[in-house]
């Protein structure tokens, strides 16, 4: 993995979008890295109505569904340990892509917060904002777990 782009659903959509190509025109693609895809989606909406599925360029895709709140809200799925074990395996197996895509609805609290933590784990630069601190912190103690300290 060399780099991770955190976006909104509708940059990732186009990102995904820019590697497409019609049949014999690979050249006419605008992107053409290798990638994997961390899709955070809404519950209360039961997801965004797609989903993203693996392909010639995209190798690996984790869909979670968990909403941005920070402590148990009725009606709502509070991110917990079971997802967070499910990111940190999911990223130990994109070593061999080129971009590590991770989005959710804005692209900044959810997705900037496990973006946060894998760009920390792995020395990469780590993008700015506003992100959901219990998910972040929920993904550094599971981390610590799985690596017995």
């Amino acid at each position: 993995m060399k780099k991770i782009q955190v976006k909104s659903v509708y940059d990732a959509f186009e990102y995904v979008m820019d590697h497409y190509y019609p049949f014999g025109l690979e050249e006419f693609a605008m992107r053409s890295d290798s990638y994997a895809v961390i899709s955070i989606q809404d519950t209360h909406t039961q997801g965004f109505g797609f989903t993203f599925t693996q392909s010639s360029t995209c190798k690996r895709v984790l869909t979670l569904y968990f909403d941005d709140i920070i402590k148990e809200v009725p009606g709502a799925v509070l991110f917990d340990e079971n997802m967070a074990g499910q990111i940190i395996s999911f990223m130990k197996e994109c070593g061999d892509v080129d971009t590590l895509l991770i989005h959710c609805y804005a692209g900044q609290s959810r997705s900037l917060a496990v973006g946060k933590f894998i760009a920390e784990t792995y020395g990469l630069p780590v993008q700015k904002g506003n992100f959901n601190q219990y998910v972040y912190a929920m993904l550094k103690e599971t981390y610590f777990k799985m690596q017995g300290k």
